[in-house]
């Protein structure tokens, strides 16, 4: 199939296809005599993988390392994904608490600012965010 067949087939943008090729995440499986990218199902399972992988939320790189566990299984072992898995939960946890702290801070602001049509010489948003 063409790069536009995969890229309606997968859900994944033509254009972003041909960056992951770029970066080495994945690749046509064949050229054509005129030099033509040619997909293949197989190729078609693998973006299927990377789009999942990216809705979960692995970086590019975490998801190459799964794609190289997924295509040589029998060289790895479970516990390698689930290194992987885990340590995106425990980053995934971190930011999660960072925001809700970021969500508290802005509420504060919001709370003790009165939003008038006053200058902005005495916003109290302002003012915090001019501290050192």
């Amino acid at each position: 199939m063409k790069i536009s067949d995969l890229a309606e087939r997968s859900g994944i943008s033509a254009h972003t296809l041909r960056y992951y090729e770029k970066t080495g995440l994945f690749s046509a499986s064949q050229r054509s005599a005129s030099n033509y990218r040619i997909y293949s199902q197989d190729d078609l399972t693998t973006a299927k993988f990377i789009k999942r992988s990216k809705a979960c939320g692995f970086s590019l790189a975490e998801t190459a390392t799964l794609l190289a566990i997924k295509h040589d299984k029998s060289q790895h072992v479970c516990a390698e994904a689930k290194v992987i898995t885990s340590t995106k939960i425990t980053d995934i946890n971190q930011q999660i608490s960072q925001l809700q702290q970021m969500q508290k801070t802005l509420q504060q602001l919001e709370r003790f600012c009165c939003g008038g049509q006053e200058s902005t010489e005495f916003c109290s948003i302002i003012a915090s965010l001019e501290q050192e």
